[in-house]
């Protein structure tokens, strides 16, 4: 793992959340995403290095509505950047961890991506990411 990519933040609401954020931050929301797939709405804002992802559900099913009726709203995943997703994930299901999908799939900010169980990470749900448009480096 290189660096944190990001720190996922699930909230009810961007129009409220986003304005927040930008105030806390002294900075501007850079990107807003939908991800179809997971039924979410993402904004982006950037703090020195470190980008902070707003997640918002699209509907009642997705795992982000279930994660604020169980928790609430707050931080829902830390994100890590990796050279190569797939070398990544291999080597942590060898170390014993759970990964979430079997495969990287698409996310947001152009990423591939993958997540680890937050059972054997003391509650944390980890979130794995490398560029998609880079090639995977050895």
């Amino acid at each position: 793992m290189q660096q944190i990519d990001h720190i996922g933040i699930a909230v009810k609401s961007l129009l409220t959340a986003v304005p927040l954020f930008e105030k806390l931050l002294n900075s501007p929301c850079y990107k807003t995403e939908v991800i179809s797939s997971e039924n979410v709405t993402t904004a982006f804002l950037k703090t020195g290095e470190t980008k902070i992802e707003l997640l918002e559900s699209n509907n009642e099913d997705s795992v982000i509505a279930r994660y604020i009726a169980k928790r609430g709203e707050g931080v829902h995943h830390i994100a890590f950047e990796v050279a190569n997703i797939e070398a990544e994930m291999e080597r942590l299901v060898q170390q014993g961890f759970t990964l979430l999908n079997d495969k990287a799939k698409p996310g947001a900010d152009n990423k591939l991506v993958c997540f680890l169980h937050p059972k054997d990470t003391h509650g944390i749900l980890i979130e794995l990411c490398q560029s998609a448009f880079l090639p995977p480096k050895e």
